[in-house]
């Protein structure tokens, strides 16, 4: 096995450690099936999870099973480090991300606690990588102080009130009653649902919703567009989502006069969007 046939307990430590850390790096990639897990029953969540887990082992089981597949696996040398540095990046950008997100939920004193919280930890961890280069035995203490700055952190964040939320060009918030009073004067709606942490959400908004020939094929149109802000669980837009049979962000809907409600891929595009308006247009 990859780690160790005298030690298959820390293959599996090693295994079950790794897939612990992909987990939130792959969650903004995977919520169409995490969604659909969440509203499946226990039996169905539970072969969806499982899925996961053997999607993300495959790799390490085909290696470990044929032999032939080592000696194709690039020797370690000075590669190694490069390849350390330049996933850095990255993983500093998820870090970036996340204080930027926190800043949107708790504003500016969550975000100056987070700053001092992470340079903090950075000075318990600079110092535990010397005394392990040292090998001196005190580094499990500043392992320790390190592992309880990350609690104290995480317990001592400010409470999140978020900052205003601002929608697209020419859209409004949602609500149930805005939207039906629009379907009901006969206009087109098109809504969406979103979140600030949700990957796919801003890539859509950004690509395809907020744009100015989105814009333009909608006024000409007459298209009123909805927006809806998920970031820190509204509970009314949960029970709409569950109405709708999804578990989570995006949700694009599209509403036309004497037609059943439309849900919309989660990818979009703006001609995805600009060609429902213009049939409005012809009608």
């Amino acid at each position: 096995m990859l780690g160790g046939a005298s030690r298959p307990a820390g293959g599996f430590a090693t295994g079950a450690l790794a897939a612990f850390v992909a987990t939130p790096c792959a969650g903004p990639f995977l919520g169409a099936a995490l969604g659909t897990a969440l509203l499946l029953p226990a039996a169905g969540s539970i072969l969806v999870f499982a899925a996961l887990g053997f999607g993300l082992g495959v790799p390490f089981l085909v290696v470990a099973f044929v032999p032939a597949l080592r000696s194709k696996l690039p020797k370690p040398g000075p590669w190694m480090r490069r390849l350390q540095q330049l996933l850095a990046i990255p993983m500093a950008a998820s870090a970036a991300a996340a204080l930027w997100l926190l800043y949107r939920q708790a504003s500016y004193p969550a975000l100056l606690f987070a700053l001092f919280a992470v340079l903090a930890l950075v000075v318990c961890l600079y110092f535990t990588g010397r005394m392990q280069r040292a090998g001196r035995s005190g580094a499990w203490f500043a392992a320790s102080l390190s592992l309880l700055v990350v609690i104290a952190a995480v317990v001592r964040v400010p409470a999140s009130h978020g900052l205003h939320f601002a929608p697209a060009s020419g859209a409004e918030p949602w609500s149930e009653a805005r939207a039906r009073t629009y379907i009901e004067q006969g206009r087109p709606v098109f809504v969406y649902f979103t979140a600030d942490w949700c990957l796919s959400c801003k890539v859509n908004e950004a690509s395809s919703i907020d744009r100015d020939e989105v814009r333009d094929a909608f006024r000409r149109s007459g298209v009123q567009m909805l927006a809806g802000d998920w970031t820190n669980g509204d509970p009314v837009i949960t029970r709409f989502l569950e109405s709708q049979g999804r578990a989570g962000v995006p949700l694009y809907l599209w509403y036309a006069p004497g037609r059943p409600v439309e849900q919309l891929p989660q990818v979009l595009t703006p001609a995805m969007l600009i060609s429902r308006a213009q049939a409005q247009q012809r009608r």
